[in-house]
């Protein structure tokens, strides 16, 4: 996947379009896979880089949603558990089966959550991933040793999902290419045409070489995510908006706070939240918050309150109380809820998707969550498909392997997220076996990584592979920018750029590292 060949297939087909995309995070991504699978002639198109916005700040679950049960939500559970168990399948190299503990500390939460544990296994059918079991407080210890012991009864253990979603996002794209789609990051829609009322071609810019084009498309998708009230707005000015957002706030931890590889959740805090603790990357990912802004924002951050918040609810569960000198990085996600009501406590907003249609054709996907992302994405292609008045074509992506597909896996390996291209990462190693060095002792990650992302995974900035193409930003930010003189020599070389570019590339990305910093 490279980006000059990107922009080369939009100059040569031009107009030829069946389905444009707009939008690189999970929602557009995974639209654009859809249509492409199903013989679409497919474009994407992401003003940033891909998965730049929420999907690249997530807790990392692929999860039913044990809250949305508590909540009575049943209709969005069973989706999300029968998504859960088709990524698994379709992306084993990224999907995993993570264990959850929810600890009991009073008399009747055990048999409570027991039991409510046991309708989410009964409702992911032969798609579960496990049986879960009451613990004896001996056996919860023995699970979790950092776990706070006073008045601990016992606990819950139960079974979901884990993922890496920027990865994820990175193998969509490449999934898309492999199917004869064209992705793009660094391209901007800046405007439509239409013709009798209805859209007929997008105006963007290639950011890059701040080149126009006009692209003509039977149908243009609108899955921007936080932006979605934008390209409503681009497309009928007088349109309301339709989206509330929340933030999500996740502090980073050293493995030590949480040793082994099982998560706790709390089921119920002080904001009526969950709260996880989970293990990734041999680190630890707490979090999360649910706090009201009015705004999206590329670059969201954390606030004071939130990075408290999550720390003092930590400790209650935690022998080791985490201070904020023990956290290595701290990042939020913003979640486009659906509010079409006047709902002002976004926890208790639906994470169902919606999906709508102008007067002028621009259908638009939003809400929703990674774990269905394959859902979104085929009923938004059926619809597309009627606007569009596409041939009509069965969707085929229940079944469909996402690029990178192993089955073997070897976690030993740093390149293992990296599945099937694994063996191609190494070839370049045997080439050079100086990118076998890892570009910092407290990062998992080795040159071949950074010349790899460059070449085939569309990275454009150092930013782009240390925050998406490789998850050093989140893991450990200090650590991430003493490696840039590293990378940013790797990726000159790669894209032939000068000493001014390089000079620009660290200054940009350290002053971004910054707000990682707690």
């Amino acid at each position: 996947m490279k980006r000059d060949n990107s922009i080369s297939q939009i100059e040569e087909r031009g107009s030829n379009w069946d389905v444009i995309v707009i939008g690189g995070g999970a929602t557009g991504l995974g639209t654009a896979v859809e249509a492409a699978s199903r013989g679409y002639k497919t474009l994407l198109l992401e003003q940033h880089d891909f998965a730049k916005g929420t999907s690249s700040r997530s807790t990392k679950l692929i999860h039913g949603g044990v809250r949305y049960l508590q909540q009575g939500n049943i209709s969005l559970v069973l989706e999300a558990l029968h998504e859960r168990g088709l990524l698994i399948k379709n992306a084993p190299h990224l999907v995993h089966n993570q264990s959850f503990i929810v600890p009991n500390y009073e008399w009747w939460s055990g048999p409570f959550y027991g039991v409510g544990l046991k309708v989410y296994d009964l409702m992911a059918g032969r798609l579960g991933l496990g049986p879960s079991k009451i613990l004896s407080r001996e056996e919860t210890l023995k699970q979790i040793p950092t776990l706070e012991p006073e008045n601990l009864r016992g606990g819950v253990i139960y079974y979901d999902g884990q993922f890496d979603d920027a990865r994820l996002a990175i193998n969509l794209a490449q999934t898309l290419s492999d199917l004869g789609g064209t992705a793009i990051n660094y391209c901007k829609v800046t405007g439509f045409s239409k013709k009798m009322g209805m859209i007929r071609s997008i105006i963007a810019v290639d950011l890059e070489k701040e080149k126009e084009y006009e692209l003509n498309g039977e149908v243009v998708i609108n899955a921007t995510g936080i932006f979605t009230d934008d390209i409503i707005k681009m497309d009928d000015s007088s349109a309301n908006h339709i989206l509330t957002y929340s933030q999500g706030a996740h502090l980073v931890l050293e493995k030590e706070f949480l040793p082994g590889e099982t998560a706790i959740m709390v089921p119920h805090t002080s904001d009526g939240r969950v709260l996880f603790a989970v293990p990734w990357h041999e680190k630890v990912i707490v979090g999360t918050t649910d706090t009201p802004i009015p705004h999206p924002t590329l670059e969201p951050t954390p606030l004071e309150s939130e990075i408290n918040f999550i720390l003092t609810n930590a400790a209650q569960y935690l022998t080791k109380d985490p201070t904020k000198k023990d956290i290595l990085s701290i990042f939020a996600g913003i979640r486009p809820l659906v509010n079409l009501g006047d709902e002002k406590n976004t926890a208790r907003i639906s994470r169902d998707h919606h999906l709508l249609v102008s007067e002028s054709g621009l259908v638009t996907i939003t809400g929703g969550k990674w774990t269905t992302y394959r859902k979104m994405a085929e009923d938004t292609i059926n619809q597309a498909a009627l606007v569009g008045c596409l041939e009509e074509h069965s969707s085929i992506s229940r079944d469909l392997h996402i690029h990178g597909w192993s089955e073997e896996q070897n976690e030993d390996d740093l390149l293992h997220y990296y599945g099937s291209d694994t063996s191609i990462i190494k070839e370049i190693i045997r080439g050079d076996p100086q990118a076998s060095e890892r570009i910092h002792p407290r990062l998992p990650y080795i040159k071949a990584s950074i010349i790899w992302a460059v070449r085939e995974e569309m990275a454009r900035t150092v930013e782009d592979v240390l925050s998406r193409r490789t998850r050093a930003l989140l893991l450990d930010a200090r650590a991430s920018m003493e490696s840039t003189e590293v990378v940013v020599e790797i990726m000159a070389r790669e894209l032939q750029k000068d000493k001014s570019w390089k000079k620009q590339q660290i200054k940009i990305f350290l002053k971004l590292a910054e707000k990682y910093l707690a």
